[in-house]
């Protein structure tokens, strides 16, 4: 069994807009990636990739990946370390890709709140060009990382 996750890191995660994944290539060395979260039961991650890049590749000959996602302003943020369950590669359900338009509806929504406010970002909307997700991961949790300094901590 694997180790749950808080509903302090589950809710810390789903209000990032991304995560950086981090695999293993086949001479060892990391591979960092962008992915979003699009579910978390238990102890398991469910992320999207849009693409079919070397993330697959490494997950299919090593299934040790983490997980980290960091938030500056508030100076917090997490590392989640585990295995690959399951890939699923087939065609994404409806559900799911209902669920990854409302994540990007609100992400797109956050940015022009932000931009409004006169807090410019990119100057285009990069998230209504992204392309529709290829494929789901299914991490399994072992490990969860506190990345706050301790005298940071409240």
């Amino acid at each position: 069994m694997g180790k749950k996750i808080s509903q302090e890191v589950e809710r810390f995660l789903h209000s990032q807009g991304f995560v950086v994944v981090c695999t293993i290539d086949k001479f060892g060395m990391p591979h960092s990636s962008l992915k979003g979260i699009i579910d978390i039961k238990e102890d398991k991650v469910y992320l999207l990739d849009l693409y079919r890049g070397q993330t697959l590749g490494n997950l299919k000959n090593n299934p040790n990946m983490s997980i980290t996602s960091v938030d500056e302003h508030h100076f917090k943020g997490y590392c989640l370390k585990g295995k690959t369950l399951s890939v699923i590669d087939e065609k994404i359900g409806m559900d799911t890709l209902k669920a990854w338009e409302n994540k990007i509806a609100s992400r797109l929504t956050h940015r022009i709140l932000r931009n409004l406010h006169g807090e410019k970002g990119h100057e285009r909307h990069p998230e209504a060009l992204l392309p529709n997700p290829k494929y789901m991961i299914i991490m399994g949790v072992e490990e969860v990382v506190d990345l706050t300094p301790g005298e940071m901590k409240i």
